[in-house]
């Protein structure tokens, strides 16, 4: 790992360590850029030199969070529907964590303005952010869509699943599921998340035995 080429995936985790600590239960909106820059003791045009708008912030968190997703796959791997209820207990236990984040990350998602791509994330990252797994860069982050799909695959062979449906049918109605109930515990105002999200995604499977 080069100086540069590490101070750089520094800075980023850095950024991103101190919004996570700032947002809390706000919404990502009410964070300044001043603020964040004061944070982490860079200017505006370090910040905006790696992250172009402060929106793609939340998109590189959400490529952290599927990196780590990754990895305790690579290292307990589930399959099938046991893959599906892991996926959905630990957004829930995000979203009891960094209620304002995952929102914001949502909105930000069904904004029309935002790139059609998934924002990188550098094997330096990877590097420090599991600086104690020796296989961290061989481990290909897949996008929610792509793990979705995998686990659907593998219920419909292992028979979990049994209604005839395609994969990317259900792999559509996991993924709504999936950010529905992000939004909808948070206009009812829900508590115990993980219970919500668990009964959620049983009611959708039972219509799919």
């Amino acid at each position: 790992m080069s100086l540069r080429k590490e101070k750089a995936a520094r800075l980023k985790l850095s950024v991103l360590e101190q919004i996570i600590r700032l947002i809390g239960k706000k919404s990502f909106d009410d964070l300044y850029v001043d603020e964040i820059c004061d944070k982490v003791k860079i200017s505006k045009v370090t910040l905006f030199k790696y992250f172009p708008q402060k929106e793609d912030i939340l998109l590189y968190y959400f490529r952290v969070w599927l990196l780590k997703r990754a990895v305790e796959q690579h290292e307990k791997p589930k399959e099938g529907l046991s893959g599906i209820y892991f996926l959905f207990d630990k957004i829930s236990e995000e979203c009891e964590i960094y209620p304002g984040i995952m929102l914001s990350l949502v909105g930000y998602l069904a904004d029309l303005r935002r790139p059609p791509k998934p924002f990188p994330l550098k094997a330096e990252e990877k590097k420090l952010l599991f600086p104690n797994h020796k296989d961290i860069l061989a481990i290909e982050i897949q996008s929610l869509d792509q793990m979705f799909e995998k686990f659907s695959l593998e219920a419909i062979f292992k028979k979990e699943i049994t209604k005839t449906s395609s994969t990317r049918d259900l792999t559509n109605i996991f993924a709504t599921l999936f950010y529905g109930s992000i939004l909808t515990s948070h206009l009812s105002q829900m508590d115990q998340l993980k219970f919500f999200f668990k009964r959620n995604l049983e009611m959708t499977l039972k219509g799919l035995q």
